[in-house]
């Protein structure tokens, strides 16, 4: 009896052993070389995740960083140690996640990304997770995905998965808008100065029309005033709730930032906004999350309710404009909106929406300026690589 005591001793001391910690995990995986040069870079990073525990680290390997470096992302990034910092937390999940956990039903865990010039979100910016086929895939800002290639190396802290590709930090609002095509809400908000407003809210839904939405209605916009367009802008704004849509509920109301609600209906496998339909959901941005929908809503018309066969209108009487209104003056988008069907995005969904599919813009955020330079942190990266 005492023999079989020793020997189960021996034996929980050898599992134990076999669990490094976090340094010793990212320096012992040869894919993982360059996320061990970057966090032991920042010394309170490291420290912080050192004494870490029910942590989920989302590990971009070797290739996944030098794509980043090669892209115009990696040269915006260049004399910004703080976005960098904070492009290392946002991969960071707060809870262990087994690949296991991660299904084909998308869920939205908060990360260590707390920072507000990056996020404005209660608990953290969130990233989507989701099982697309056979893969544990992950969705950050602009819908950009990464894939885990490699998943569940444990460490005393938590878990690793190795992922392919550099999560993207969400943009604003507007930002993110003028990516997905969406220039008609664009051009609408900087008419009526809302920009900003919506931008720097805290836990924020916005459901947004697509360009077509606003042309069918053209003939309604012409004669509006400023408050009225204001007035119709807010009633597509949840303030204070980011409902993503795993937590969308049939037969819901919500409270807009206009006053009255709106009401949240499921129907053969879709989801409506009064009578517009979710063509484009869980679009992560700084502050909340967005919803593309299909028809602009009227806050003179909140009983409205999707029918099977026809699109109500929610503005009697508007008949459709020979251009997108409200465009003129809006940027160019410097970036798009990342391909893949997330949380049920389709090439068709992505056309609906205005946007492409495809980004050069992955990993990007608001500039600002440091004293080190992600070019020199990078080559330090390399440098410590060749020794």
């Amino acid at each position: 009896m005492q023999y079989k005591l020793v020997s189960l001793a021996a034996l929980a001391a050898t599992a134990s052993a076999q669990t490094m910690n976090l340094t010793a995990t990212l320096m012992n995986n040869s894919m993982l070389s360059n996320l061990s040069s970057y966090v032991n870079a920042f010394p309170a990073i490291s420290s912080t995740l050192g004494m870490a525990k029910n942590i989920t680290i989302l590990a971009p390997s070797n290739d996944a960083f030098a794509m980043l470096l090669n892209s115009s992302a990696g040269m915006m990034m260049a004399n910004d140690t703080t976005m960098i910092q904070s492009l290392l937390t946002y991969h960071v999940l707060n809870g262990t996640y087994d690949s296991s956990m991660i299904t084909n039903n998308a869920t939205f865990i908060p990360t260590m990304l707390t920072d507000m010039m990056y996020s404005n979100v209660t608990g953290g910016q969130r990233v989507e997770a989701i099982t697309e086929g056979m893969n544990a895939t992950f969705f950050s800002g602009l819908l950009q995905n990464a894939t885990v290639t490699q998943a569940n190396i444990n460490f005393t802290g938590g878990i690793i998965h190795i992922i392919d590709s550099v999560l993207t930090i969400p943009i604003p609002i507007s930002n993110t808008a003028e990516a997905a095509g969406l220039s008609a809400a664009v051009g609408a908000l900087m008419d009526t100065k809302m920009t900003a407003a919506l931008d720097n809210m805290m836990d924020v839904t916005a459901f947004i029309p697509n360009n077509a939405a606003f042309q069918a209605i053209g003939s309604a916009l012409g004669n509006l005033t400023m408050d009225q367009l204001s007035s119709i802008l807010e009633y597509h704004v949840i303030n204070g709730t980011v409902a993503y849509s795993s937590s969308l509920m049939n037969n819901t109301m919500l409270p807009t930032m206009q006053g009255n609600n709106v009401t949240i209906t499921m129907m053969n496998g879709s989801v409506f906004v009064n009578s517009a339909m979710v063509i484009l959901p869980d679009v992560l941005v700084a502050n909340g999350v967005v919803h593309v929908i299909d028809a602009v809503l009227n806050p003179s018309a909140t009983t409205l309710m999707p029918n099977a066969s026809t699109t109500a209108v929610a503005f009697m009487g508007a008949t459709s404009a020979s251009a997108v209104p409200f465009t003129s003056g809006v940027p160019t988008p410097t970036s798009t909106l990342g391909g893949g069907a997330a949380a049920g995005m389709s090439s068709a969904s992505a056309a609906a929406a205005g946007s492409t599919s495809s980004s050069s813009a992955g990993a990007w955020a608001p500039m600002r300026t440091g004293a080190i330079g992600a070019a020199a942190l990078f080559a330090a990266g390399g440098a410590y690589l060749n020794a």
